[in-house]
């Protein structure tokens, strides 16, 4: 089904893990997000949004039995989860958004996820209740085996500097920034560049979410093929400090089923060579 001997040995010696997040196929059942997800040649998959009761596969409202069976969904495929997105409420209080983020981590560990990627809070008013409630569940997430991260992702956290004060605010080893650089571009009307922000988050990256920018705000796009220019990006983000983690890939550009599998297969081979010639 895939290159997984040489693969495995590559990245080995890399440290970069190759995945796929189900968005591009979130038209459809989570399901058929993983076959693609498998077909495209990837090792590892991402849990991020599919068509179901909710967009986001994984909630706070998530029953962890539920979580499991989408690990299971995952593993039956050959594949290894690498990442969950989800999100949680302060609105309520503080404490609605530590139950609901301590239901995300629980879920992350059913699901066999390592990471879970927040999206942020785009409010200026929930900004302080948001990331207390990460300070406070940190510890257990550590506990768990479950690193937090925020990606650039507009509102309060739109750049690299912005999630950097973000992170220092929380100040916890286990929070830190998951990188998208074609954010970068899409939340900045396409005048900010990745290869000038990512220096903001040095020590702080664990993982990017692989992402292309075409003008005037399009993400649809197959990495690659856009305005992000991968290997600079790569190059200063391992300057600052990543060296390994997950490159998961978010978007393609959508098609029918196959078309999109084509594209993201595709993403994988230009991600390969990218990681090759980073040695």
């Amino acid at each position: 089904m895939f290159d997984a001997p040489w693969l495995a040995a590559r990245e080995s010696q890399t440290g970069y893990l190759i995945g796929c997040y189900t968005r591009p196929w979130d038209q459809h059942d989570y399901r058929v997000a993983l076959d693609q997800i498998a077909a495209a040649g990837y090792r590892y998959a991402g849990i991020m949004t599919a068509k179901g009761r909710s967009w986001v596969i994984i909630t706070p409202q998530t029953a962890p039995e539920e979580a499991a069976r989408v690990g299971e969904e995952v593993r039956k495929r050959g594949l290894k989860t690498i990442s969950v997105y989800g999100d949680f409420s302060v609105r309520e209080s503080l404490e609605q958004g530590i139950r609901e983020l301590r239901a995300l981590v629980r879920n992350c560990v059913a699901c066999g996820s390592p990471h879970l990627l927040l999206g942020g809070v785009g409010e200026e008013a929930l900004v302080e209740r948001y990331y207390k409630a990460i300070a406070e569940c940190c510890h257990e997430a550590r506990a768990s085996g479950v690193r937090l991260s925020i990606k650039p992702h507009g509102g309060q956290n739109a750049t690299g500097a912005q999630c950097r004060k973000l992170v220092e605010r929380v100040n916890h080893p286990h929070f830190g920034v998951w990188y998208d650089p074609g954010n970068i571009f899409y939340y900045s009307e396409g005048r900010l560049d990745p290869v000038e922000d990512c220096a903001s988050v040095d020590g702080l990256v664990m993982g990017m979410s692989v992402k292309d920018f075409r003008p005037p705000k399009d993400v649809m796009v197959t990495p690659g093929t856009g305005r992000v220019d991968f290997p600079k990006v790569l190059a200063r983000l391992r300057s600052g400090g990543f060296k390994r983690g997950p490159l998961v890939v978010e978007c393609v550009q959508r098609g029918t089923i196959e078309q999109t599998t084509a594209e993201a297969k595709q993403a994988r081979l230009f991600l390969e060579q990218l990681v090759a010639q980073v040695r």
